[in-house]
């Protein structure tokens, strides 16, 4: 079996947010994708790789523009230095691909029984002049490729040398373009009106749904998109936890609710958290709530160029274990935000305990202060995002960091 050419038809002239009069979805310019490819070509070439397979949706949509989770099944695009890239995927992705993308070569491989993607992958390449032998980077780490279509990859291409190089695309997309810029900064405010839609409904009584619907209504009201993962909310107990767990109930007199969710706009994240108390707050959420604040703006003073992730990840311990809450802090403190696809919008790199990675103007890190007191079923939390510039951090959110009460 191998995989059908079909032809996606030309480029469009310039970027377009609707396809009227046959233009392609794309939300950048052309040369914009031009500049992101060539920067590709020069990391593949500087590797000695023959090929890059891109599994990872955010780097076919970086590269491309292609928008889809058809990555669920096997969907790979095939970019090769000074080439145009080449897509293979299924028949329900065509025309995703042709309408959303600047991919000009699109190969179909077909449902069946016994399909096997891998070998019309393999077909692909020779189709593109590969040799068997050939050096192929692959993105492993990303949940575009699962462990089953690994194994039948590496059953297709059994002299291939196969080597991860899932870092090619990532370090690229670390730092942002002032187009990505721009989108980043709509998604912050998108981020905020929709803490201030939903800050309202909170109070005694109030039902965490009608909270939620708000929250994320408002951003798909503005024009914005869904996060990559669920919105984190939580309310008494479950106010501690740190990730989306199913059932909404209603708020105490007396309770705590914790909200993490993000402004979306073309899949570009920023992040924010907050614990808001409902009925006078404990002591302890005023404490914690200190301690959150002073650790935050403790990281921002970090998160500059010439630092390094660890540098801004000590700023956070070092602000929380000198007040005793060691065991009530997280091991990580945040990360690099982008544009993502499910099941997470988190990027690869984290700020935890000597973090290598380089701080640079154009990068963009969501912190997240997290505080979680079991033994008092207390928590507390604060975060919001930050675009890294000459000066240093520069927060997106206009949102004050006063605990909120209602």
């Amino acid at each position: 079996m191998r995989a059908r050419p079909i032809t996606a038809g030309s480029s469009p002239s310039s970027a377009s947010d609707s396809p009227g009069e046959g233009r392609l979805m794309l939300h950048f310019e052309p040369a914009e994708y031009a500049a992101r490819q060539a920067a590709l070509d020069a990391a593949v070439a500087a590797e000695g790789l023959d090929a890059l397979l891109i599994f990872a949706p955010e780097s076919q949509f970086w590269l491309t523009g292609h928008d889809t989770f058809g990555y669920c099944f096997f969907q790979c695009l095939v970019a090769r230095p000074g080439q145009a890239p080449v897509l293979l995927t299924r028949s329900a992705d065509l025309r995703q691909a042709q309408l959303t993308s600047t991919i000009g070569d699109i190969r179909i491989w077909k449902d069946a029984a016994d399909a096997d993607p891998a070998r019309d992958l393999a077909a692909l390449l020779a189709d593109l002049g590969l040799p068997a032998t050939a050096r192929l980077g692959v993105e492993t780490d990303t949940h575009g490729l699962t462990a089953q279509n690994w194994l039948r990859l590496a059953a297709a291409l059994p002299r291939a040398r196969l080597e991860p190089a899932s870092g090619l695309v990532s370090a690229l997309r670390l730092v942002k373009s002032p187009a990505e810029i721009a989108c980043v900064r709509r998604a912050a405010e998108l981020g905020d009106a929709a803490y201030e839609a939903a800050l309202p409904l909170i109070g005694p009584g109030a039902d965490e749904a009608a909270i939620l619907s708000a929250l994320q209504g408002e951003i798909f009201a503005r024009g914005g998109d869904y996060p990559a993962n669920e919105v984190i909310i939580g309310s008494g107990a479950q106010a501690l936890l740190c990730r989306y767990a199913s059932g909404r109930r209603r708020l105490d007199a007396q309770d705590q609710l914790t909200l993490e969710w993000a402004g979306v706009w073309r899949h570009y994240h920023a992040a924010l958290m907050r614990t808001v108390a409902v009925g006078t707050p404990r002591p302890r959420h005023l404490e914690l709530h200190a301690a959150a604040e002073e650790a935050l703006l403790a990281c921002e003073a970090a998160l500059r160029p010439g630092a390094v992730m660890g540098d801004v990840f000590a700023a956070h311990a070092g602000a929380l274990d000198a007040r005793g809450l060691s065991s009530h802090r997280l091991n990580a403190c945040g990360y690099a935000l982008g544009a993502r696809f499910s099941p997470s919008w988190m990027e690869r790199e984290m700020f935890y305990e000597n973090a290598p990675a380089a701080i640079v103007p154009g990068q963009v890190f969501f912190l997240h202060m997290i505080l979680m007191d079991s033994d008092s079923g207390t928590a507390m939390t604060l975060g919001r995002t930050s675009l890294v510039t000459e000066a240093g951090a520069e927060p997106l959110s206009r949102l004050p960091l006063a605990l909120d009460v209602r």
